[in-house]
Parts: C-alpha cells; sequence; structure tokens
C-alpha cells in the first residue's frame, strides 16, 4: 500500500488516512522534570502541520494515546481535548485503537475506539497483543523503534513484507518527543515487546528527516555495517 512518510507519522494517500501511535498524553506530568516540557504544545502543533500538508479524512491514534496508571494526570483531559479538537477542526475524524497504557480511555476520550481498525486491507492496532485478525499488513507501534547512527538516536519505522502471518508490517516509532525510545540496531526479535516481530534481521529502519525519507538496509544486513 503506498505510504509516504513525515514527522514519526505516515499518510496512506488511497484511504486518506494518517496514523501516528505512542502519543503518550501524560508522560510530561509523570516525569521527574520540574520545568514545563510543552507537551500539550508540540502534539497539537506537529499534528496540525501533518494534517495541514496531507489532509487527511481520519487520524488514527494506533494505542497509548495516554501515558495513565492509576489515575489520569493533571492536565492530561485537556490535552486530548486539545488533539481532538486539532483533528476535527483540520476535517478529519479522529479514531483510537487503545493501547497497553489506554485502560482510562474512557475517562477522558468521547470518540471513535476500535481495537483493530481496518484501514483497506490492513489493519492498525497498537501492537501489544496479537491482532485477531488475518490482513494484507498490520500498522503497530508499541517498541518505540529508533536506529542508533554515530551515537545519535533518528525515531524510524521499522518495515517488512510478508513479516508477521503471511502480511506485511509497519512499525511507527513514538509521536511524543519526551520517549527516548529503543535503539534496535542489534536487537533480536524476542527482545521487542510486540508478538508481531518474529524476524527482526528482516526489519528496514526508514527515517524521515524532514528533507528526505532514508531507508537503510534490513536489520540482518545493517548490523554488518556497523
Amino acid at each position: 500500500m503506498e505510504r509516504r512518510y513525515r514527522d514519526r507519522a505516515v499518510f496512506f494517500p488511497e484511504e486518506g488516512t494518517l496514523v501516528v501511535a505512542d502519543v503518550h498524553l501524560g508522560r510530561a506530568a509523570t516525569s521527574n522534570v520540574e520545568a514545563p516540557l510543552g507537551e500539550r504544545g508540540d502534539v497539537t502543533e506537529r499534528l496540525a502541520a501533518l494534517c495541514a500538508r496531507f489532509d487527511p479524512a481520519e487520524v488514527v491514534v494506533a494505542g497509548d494515546l495516554l501515558h495513565a496508571f492509576a489515575t489520569v494526570p493533571d492536565g492530561v483531559a485537556e490535552s486530548v481535548r486539545a488533539l481532538r479538537e486539532t483533528i476535527r477542526d483540520s476535517g478529519a475524524r479522529p479514531i483510537v485503537t487503545p493501547g497497553n497504557h489506554d485502560d482510562l480511555l474512557d475517562e477522558v476520550w468521547d470518540g471513535p475506539v476500535e481495537p483493530e481498525y481496518r484501514l483497506g486491507d490492513w489493519v492498525v492496532c497498537h501492537g501489544h497483543q496479537a491482532p485477531s485478525a488475518d490482513a494484507a499488513g498490520y500498522v503497530v507501534g508499541h517498541d518505540h523503534p529508533t536506529i542508533e547512527i554515530e551515537g545519535q538516536r533518528h525515531p524510524c519505522c521499522l518495515t517488512a513484507e510478508g513479516a508477521y502471518r503471511g502480511g506485511d508490517l509497519l512499525m511507527l516509532p513514538a509521536f511524543t518527543r519526551l520517549a527516548p525510545g529503543v535503539a534496535v540496531n542489534r536487537m533480536r526479535a524476542n527482545e521487542f515487546d510486540s508478538p508481531l516481530v518474529v524476524d527482526a534481521d528482516a526489519l528496514r529502519p526508514v527515517v524521515d528527516d524532514g528533507d528526505e525519507t532514508l531507508a537503510f538496509p534490513p536489520l540482518g544486513e545493517f548490523r554488518r555495517l556497523l
């Protein structure tokens, strides 16, 4: 399926769908940093820019909209409302596929919720559990992948054809910039948290640096180049 990468997100033009994952609203409130981290403004401004660029009909959050545990952190309800309004103001429909940090989602979200969202013959889900649906491809988040190059971590997508139950796999990085991410350079399949990763060597990192999209060799080959 045709796709376009931008700022930790992916747009599917045939479906008119923008997908982000791991927004983790509330991470700033639960951090040990006392200074304001600008979480709400960063997320909404970047989402607004993505919607202006691609003009999607719908925006799907592939899990972990929240970073909440026993309670919803202070200010998160307002951040969720701002995110929802940003999407709706662009003319798009917001949808959430819940992740493992979204147990309290119904306290702050009154929009559409789909455990597994059909995107043509693909499925969008968080990726912390095996999906029930068979599909030609799966879009997930959960592991917060980054690729480390010369000591610098770069958020990346991971793609592979026929990687899970015969379907393609596309794993998105965390949309929040407050998550450091996990360097996947030398990771094996059993080191990923998502059960959809069964062959790490086949995963191809894709990095969008704002000017161009860079596709690297699959990890099995990339390791030999390091």
